[in-house]
């Protein structure tokens, strides 16, 4: 991405969240509040820099897609929820774009953020507002239908649904979690839709809802790592033959695994650097607290008692060390074994508070199977690297001629552990390329029988400034 496509992209952003800050406040407050004023002023410098800069303003939607100047936003797990919001307004009213002239007002403006924020109209909510808009003299903003989306069944369909259920399910995580912390009540009608939505994706695109798992987000970790750990854990036991409804109980505890955690004082779990004796202490106990967390939740009546022992056992291992310590022999359940390799791996490769350089996926993969200390069913560990591959997907590769490139899927063949299809995204002299492509390193010379390129080692993408999310999304 050009450095004129980051600063597009950036301004149209600021605008989608100015432009819902201003309605969320003229919602909450009269107009002559200052939260109100304040939230006015600012939509209207962003947008009278977008104005200055292209001529005009078109924020529209199509499908889960939303163009500012035809330009496509790029949706994070922290502003989904905003641009979520924002598409459920505007399509309530009937309105798939809105289009914004120079010359736009301060009351104008106001106008239509009112209006917008009133009940849709039952009979053509559409042409009724926009009516009421010509009325208001509002004539600078013009308001028309959604387009239609892509064909279905297309691969970016395929990605926009799997990067929706992951955003969704990240939302869900955080509701979830900060619900029990504060006290309040959970929807867990919404903790097993998303669990549902994930096994679903799972089954029917495995390559791609594995993909998203490299959206990991520094100031969202503990939500985002839950939903990785789901993911990660329905992926391996679906290749462990596990049915359906197997998937959907190991998908629960998985999602709930780390409830404990919540109750940890939030400066412990945020703290940079080591931790002291005491306050390992702390930590140890969060799959205790997880447990009775979870016997308490109102709702989760119908929940296996397997699925909510993932949260007691998953720092357990199979060489009765880890923790929480036991009073007699037990070995985890084979839930809790899937789980503790699921969330081993993402959290060790996975940059927070106190690990700024997070080891690369083919190393963690490695320590896993040769390291006994680690503590982990070695025979699950083998099922999880020939479900990802010794490079799993996000991985950031350097290959034979030198050529730098990104996982984004493992390998076709069963055997093609170490053959992943990979974007080359620099050449050999380490210039960027303007059109990465696409290489199945399984592919063979005909004049050698040899493959036409292979991986020589593995690299910290943080070293060239690569964002591995820009691959994926």
């Amino acid at each position: 991405m050009s450095d004129g496509d980051r600063a597009a992209q950036q301004l149209g952003r600021d605008f989608v969240f100015a432009l819902h800050a201003a309605l969320r406040a003229l919602r909450l407050y009269p107009l002559e509040n200052r939260a109100v004023q304040n939230a006015l002023t600012e939509l209207e410098q962003v947008a009278g820099r977008l104005l200055g800069s292209e001529g005009g303003i078109s924020l529209h939607y199509v499908g889960d897609y939303c163009f500012v100047n035809d330009l496509r936003m790029r949706i994070d797990v922290g502003s989904f929820a905003t641009f979520g919001a924002l598409s459920r307004l505007l399509a309530s009213h009937g309105i798939g774009q809105v289009e914004v002239a120079e010359g736009v007002t301060r009351d104008e403006w106001t106008r239509f953020l009112t209006r917008l924020n009133a009940e849709p109209l039952p009979d053509d909510p559409l042409g009724q507002m926009n009516d009421r808009l010509t009325r208001a003299g509002v004539t600078h903003i013009l308001l028309t239908a959604p387009e239609q989306g892509g064909s279905a069944g297309s691969p970016d369909e395929a990605k926009e649904i799997a990067k929706k259920t992951y955003l969704q399910s990240v939302a869900v995580a955080r509701e979830v979690m900060l619900g029990v912390r504060m006290g309040k009540a959970v929807s867990v009608r919404r903790v097993k839709r998303a669990v549902q939505q994930i096994v679903d994706q799972v089954l029917q695109n495995e390559t791609t809802m594995l993909g998203m798992t490299v959206l990991r987000d520094y100031d969202q970790y503990t939500f985002a790592h839950s939903v990785n750990v789901c993911i990660f854990s329905v992926a391996l036991g679906k290749k462990l033959g596990l049915a359906r409804e197997q998937l959907y109980e190991l998908g629960m505890g998985a999602l709930l695994h780390d409830m404990g955690k919540v109750k940890l004082p939030i400066e412990l779990t945020n703290k940079e650097g080591a931790l002291e004796e005491a306050e390992w202490e702390l930590v140890r106990e969060h799959p205790t607290e997880g447990l009775l967390a979870l016997m308490e939740l109102r709702g989760l009546g119908t929940l296996p008692l397997r699925a909510m022992l993932l949260a007691y056992e998953h720092h357990m291992k199979i060489d009765q060390s880890g923790y929480p310590r036991s009073i007699r022999p037990r070995s985890p359940t084979l839930f809790s074994r899937i789980v503790a390799i699921a969330d081993g791996f993402d959290a060790a490769t996975t940059k927070r508070s106190y690990q700024a350089n997070p080891a690369l996926p083919d190393q963690v993969l490695r320590d896993m199977r040769d390291n006994p200390k680690r503590g982990v069913d070695p025979l699950l560990v083998k099922a999880f690297i020939s479900l990802t591959g010794y490079y799993p997907v996000g991985s950031v590769v350097i290959l034979d001629n030198y050529e730098l490139a990104v996982v984004v899927a493992p390998g076709k063949a069963p055997d093609a552990h170490h053959q992943p299809i990979v974007r080359v995204i620099y050449d050999e002299l380490g210039q960027p390329l303007d059109v990465p492509r696409t290489l199945d390193l399984t592919e063979t010379d005909p004049a050698t029988g040899r493959p036409r390129r292979s991986i020589i080692k593995t690299t910290d993408p943080e070293r060239y400034g690569i964002n591995v999310r820009d691959y994926f999304v």
